[in-house]
């Protein structure tokens, strides 16, 4: 008589023969095993893009747009430091064409005047908003661009 239901040589040097429901128990195991880990992969495969990649998108076009707008603000009081108190001045500055591969806008904020006034680069999605430093109060700015192209920021002392 051969004992059951192990895995190794006994005392007398047989090997243990296993049951038949045992052997099934033990695939059926193996199965339920890899169907819970193929279901977690597919989930995490799933949910990985919108975790890790499209929130650190968000983060790199947030502060994109923030670096955007300190340069086109600082472009415009260094315009306005040295404008003329009668005639005009003309510079160009170049923006980046595309933030994380989208277009973007830059445009000035149409609700807030004197001090208030503000910068607004956005895609749509992501809206950064910088105040224009030291000439908010004194000068009025209007206006709007996008990245593409050179851009230029035009001072006219009789307003046009």
């Amino acid at each position: 008589m051969r004992p059951t239901g192990c895995r190794k040589k006994n005392e007398q040097g047989i090997y243990c023969v296993r049951e038949k429901d045992e052997a099934v128990s033990t695939v059926l195991e193996y199965m339920n095993i890899t169907a819970v880990l193929i279901v977690m992969m597919i989930l995490l495969t799933l949910l990985i893009n919108s975790v890790i990649i499209e929130d650190s998108s968000e983060k790199l076009k947030y502060h994109a747009f923030v670096d955007i707008g300190n340069g086109v603000s600082t472009r415009i009081v260094d315009l306005y430091v040295i404008a003329p108190s009668n005639g005009r001045v003309v510079t160009s500055l170049d923006l980046p064409d595309d933030v994380a591969n989208g277009d973007y806008t830059v445009k000035m904020d149409p609700s807030a005047t004197g001090a208030a006034q503000q910068i607004i680069v956005t895609d749509g999605n992501v809206k950064s908003m910088i105040s224009i430093a030291g000439i908010g109060a004194t000068k009025a700015v209007i206006g709007n661009t996008t990245g593409k192209g050179l851009n230029r920021i035009i001072y006219d002392s009789g307003g046009v």
